[in-house]
């Protein structure tokens, strides 16, 4: 059974790959990522974005790239299935299906 905190890990992972897949390019700044994150549900600080980026860009479903100091990650195809829910990665919660409306 997962912990709290990994269940949270895996939830903000996922949050943030679909940020990422919503946004114009599959891209966005580390600064505006992190408001997106914290309007659905995950306000973290600075550096706990930054390692899930890491964790994210490790487990190869984005790159990220750095402009002035800020970073900047962008969705690959591989982050792109996984946010979708069509493939399955460990350490990131699946999406759940729509609720009808």
């Amino acid at each position: 059974m997962k912990d709290f905190q990994e269940t949270l890990a895996q939830d903000r992972r996922l949050v943030i790959l679909r940020v990422l897949a919503e946004s114009t390019a599959f891209a966005c700044n580390e600064y505006a990522l992190g408001t997106m994150c914290a309007a659905l549900g995950h306000t973290v600080g600075h550096e706990r974005l930054r390692q899930d980026l890491a964790w994210l860009q490790d487990a190869g479903l984005l790159c990220v790239g750095t402009t002035a100091g800020v970073q900047i990650p962008r969705l690959n195809a591989r982050g792109a299935e996984v946010a979708a829910g069509t493939v399955h990665m460990p350490g990131v919660a699946r999406p759940r299906p729509a609720m009808p409306q």
